[in-house]
């Protein structure tokens, strides 16, 4: 396989140095920014071409333009009476059409062209409204950066504030929040979780099932976030799926040794309204994923979205993805440095995501639309345990049923958005948010449970203790409205308000936002944002049946209100030259009416979601606390002149306090994080067609904080680890420190309509083993250091035709 690899590239290299000059189409549409309205006659031109390459928008806002050169272009958008922008980097291949989505700004001051001319800022999301802690991200960074196993998830992890020393999960720990405060949104759908092997209540997992090559330019936002967001405290990815080609079939092949080989396919569905199709089947190459156990998982997805055009009752697109996965953890083939399993037991783990949508745009006028969006999803999780029964030499003589845990969550969602442009000044966005949950959760086990008897002495214990068993649904309804006024070009303010109503417990919130953003000068801009936030707790926690005597089990927790965070953002963004970007933010971030327990103790909710399950706590009340503040920079060079930078670093501190009022740190406060990235190409072929790619990744993070392990009373607890409670989240694990480097290729056929692309990611170069976790081994019965991955080389090849 290596041999035929290297065979490859050596006879596509000899061949593209021999060719000659071709081109391939960009294509697209021009938007106003606030109304979404297609500009008839906006001007795009490719910039240094001569005679002058281009093309102007027809009255649907689309545009065309033939006969692009190969390699990476800058394009110049122009419309009479809004701001001139550029569009730097645009990747143009031979294997597929380039489409641009560009949105351009009305000037307040100025009816004539607007000649004042910036490369689009990178840290401003496609979100017009959010003014702080926001950045977009696109299929191009997902697959360049090293390290990123073309996992959106792990993407996130270079942009400042983003935490996650974990190489065996993708969970996102944002400003010292865990990460079940995040929100994943799917074209305006909120969904669970977008992770195979993911379990109820938690945000990431070993492998994302979001297939990179259908994403289209999405945001990520870290703090302070417009109205139109709930459910939230610490992040939003607000994900977007992109049409398919509407004018030509197109072919994507790619096969990666982490995230599997997969096809997709698009094309026109009819050219005549400019409808289209995308499809894209992935499967998990079993048995040489890096995921951190001997184990071999296996899992596989399918992503679709349907654009049917124009129609005569508006715009309608069908989109959708889903998957399943499988892992078996047996405890005879493994040994006790596995992260997730055990040898004294075989475990089976099951899972199944997925998601279906329908959004319809109605075009209500040029300067108001009103987007539905319905859509259903459904995450569910199997886990089942069984013990292993071993002699004195380590045969495995007997087992028995541990664990039983079986959790579907169904989601029915439908979302409603009004969005009215009054003027170039003032805009307007509206609009409700209704999920009908669907859940069937049950819970139940015997594993290491002191207060379980054995009467007959066989080393099994006589019954299991069930803790969730709930049928039955509720409501999450949001309601959301929010505006911006611009007083100029340079001075703007958001306001709006965001609420919530939870239909099983009952509570409301209501939460307000605000932002004000003054560009100081062509090259500095001052933001300034509140945002207070709202967080229903997670199903395992809320359905919780504890033992309230007598053998009678209730849910002690079914009371517990909203979590609420207020957040301060202020930001400062400095162009210090053209391509390079300085942005500094600080923050705090007040945490409150968090649960904790009844009785004095250090146990906070804050502290969970970073793993498989959750704590067993029950009688909870909503009196704790915590906060998080920070400062973050990021020094960022965007990719020209052959190659790109960043850097970020971010500083920060995460407390809380527990029913007994000493304030700790949190689970997640690893204090500091630092990455730096670098990559470079270099041109080669007789029109310099082809490139030659080399990207790095360097990344220094503190060591999260645990609780030391009482061995004594973990052994008197029949094998549960029992933490200290008087010295929880004291200590820390060490310093977690990784170099990834990647070395790549980029062909284009001298002939066909076919491009290549082929990397090996060195992940993890020095094979520095970071610690993970400290675990009581029931084997040794010793409390060990659980280290994390080493080194593991990540191949790709892709082909686009």
């Amino acid at each position: 396989m290596k041999n035929h690899s290297a065979w490859f590239i050596f006879l596509m290299t000899a061949l593209c140095l021999q060719g000659y000059g071709q081109t391939q189409v960009v294509k697209g549409k021009v938007y106003d920014a606030k109304s979404d309205f297609p500009l008839f006659g906006a001007t795009i031109i490719l910039v240094n071409s001569d005679p002058i390459v281009g093309s102007t928008t027809n009255e649907d806002g689309n545009f065309r333009i033939e006969k692009v050169p190969i390699g990476r272009q800058v394009f110049l958008v122009k419309y009479v009476g809004y701001k001139t922008i550029t569009l730097p980097n645009v990747l143009v291949t031979v294997g597929k059409e380039v489409v641009l989505d560009i949105k351009l700004e009305e000037s307040v001051t100025s009816l004539e062209e607007v000649v004042v001319t910036a490369d689009t800022d990178k840290d401003l999301p496609l979100n017009e409204l959010a003014k702080v802690s926001a950045r977009t991200f696109n299929l191009e960074e997902v697959t360049r950066f090293s390290g990123g196993r073309n996992d959106i998830a792990r993407l996130a992890t270079t942009f400042a504030g983003v935490s996650a020393p974990d190489d065996s999960r993708n969970d996102i720990v944002v400003r010292g929040n865990s990460p079940t405060g995040l929100l994943w949104r799917i074209e305006g759908i909120p969904i669970a979780t977008t992770n195979h092997f993911a379990t109820l209540g938690t945000t990431g997992g070993p492998v994302n099932a979001l297939n990179t090559n259908l994403l289209r330019t999405s945001d990520f936002l870290t703090g302070a976030f417009p109205a139109e967001y709930g459910n939230a405290n610490a992040a939003v990815f607000d994900v977007n799926f992109r049409n398919g080609n509407t004018d030509k079939v197109e072919f994507t092949g790619q096969v990666s040794a982490f995230s599997g080989a997969e096809m997709m396919v698009e094309g026109p569905l009819s050219k005549a309204n400019e409808s289209s199709f995308l499809v894209s089947y992935r499967y998990g190459i079993a048995g040489i994923a890096a995921t951190g156990t001997s184990a071999t998982p296996y899992y596989q997805d399918l992503s679709f979205k349907v654009n049917l055009g124009r129609t005569k009752i508006g715009k309608i697109e069908v989109f959708g993805f889903g998957g399943n996965s499988n892992i078996d953890f047996l405890g005879d083939e493994i040994d006790e440095t596995d992260l997730f399993a055990n040898p004294s037991q075989d475990a089976f783990v099951e899972n199944e995501l997925g998601l279906v949508g329908l959004s319809h745009t109605l075009r209500i006028d040029k300067t108001a639309y009103l987007k539905t969006v319905f859509g259903a999803s459904t995450n569910y999780n199997q886990f089942l345990q069984d013990n292993l029964i071993k002699n004195g030499s380590g045969q495995t003589i007997n087992s028995y049923r541990a664990t039983n845990v079986f959790n579907r969550e169904n989601r029915f969602t439908v979302s409603s958005t009004f969005n009215k442009k009054f003027s170039a000044r003032f805009s307007l966005r509206a609009g409700i948010v209704n999920e009908k949950y669907d859940l069937n959760l049950f819970t139940s086990d015997r594993d290491n449970r002191s207060e379980i008897p054995d009467t007959d002495n066989d080393g099994i214990p006589d019954f299991l203790i069930t803790t969730r068993d709930y049928q039955d649904g509720f409501n999450l309804t949001q309601t959301f409205a929010q505006g911006e006024y611009r007083f100029n070009d340079d001075w703007s303010i958001t306001a709006g308000i965001h609420s919530q109503y939870h239909g099983f417990t009952e509570d409301t919130s209501f939460e307000p936002r605000a932002a004000v953003s003054w560009q100081v000068n062509a090259t500095n801009r001052l933001s300034l944002a509140y945002g207070r936030h709202a967080q229903s707790i997670p199903a395992p926690i809320l359905f919780l049946r504890e033992d309230v005597g007598n053998n009678q089990f209730e849910l002690t927790n079914s009371n517990l209100e909203f979590v609420t965070s207020d957040h301060f953002v202020l930001a400062y963004d400095w162009n210090i030259a053209p391509s390079w970007r300085l942005k500094a933010e600080t923050y705090y971030q007040s945490i409150s009416n968090v649960p904790v327990s009844a009785t004095p103790s250090s146990y906070s909710l804050l502290n969970e979601g970073a793993d498989f399950v959750f704590d067993e706590e029950g009688s909870l009340v909503n009196e704790g606390t915590g906060s998080n503040i920070g400062l973050e920079l990021t020094l960022e060079k965007f990719f020209s002149n052959d190659y790109y930078f960043l850097a970020t670093t971010s500083i920060f501190d995460s407390k809380y306090k527990g029913s007994d009022g000493i304030e700790r740190n949190t689970a997640f406060n690893n204090q500091y994080v630092f990455n730096a990235l670098f990559g470079k190409e270099w041109k080669f072929g007789k029109d310099n067609r082809n490139a030659w790619t080399l990207d790095s990744k360097f990344t220094l993070a503190g060591g999260n904080p645990f609780t030391p392990i009482d061995i004594d009373a973990t052994r008197a607890n029949s094998g549960r680890e029992v933490g200290f409670e008087n010295r929880a989240f004291s200590e820390n694990i060490g310093d977690y420190y990784r170099w990834d480097l990647k070395f790549g290729v980029r062909i284009n056929s001298k002939k066909r309509n076919i491009s290549h692309q082929f990397f090996i990611d060195l992940q993890n170069l020095t094979n520095r083993k970071n610690e993970f976790i400290q675990r009581y081994n029931e084997v040794t019965d010793q409390i060990n250091t659980v280290e994390q991955i080493g080194f593991f080389p990540d191949i790709m090849y892709r082909i686009q035709f």
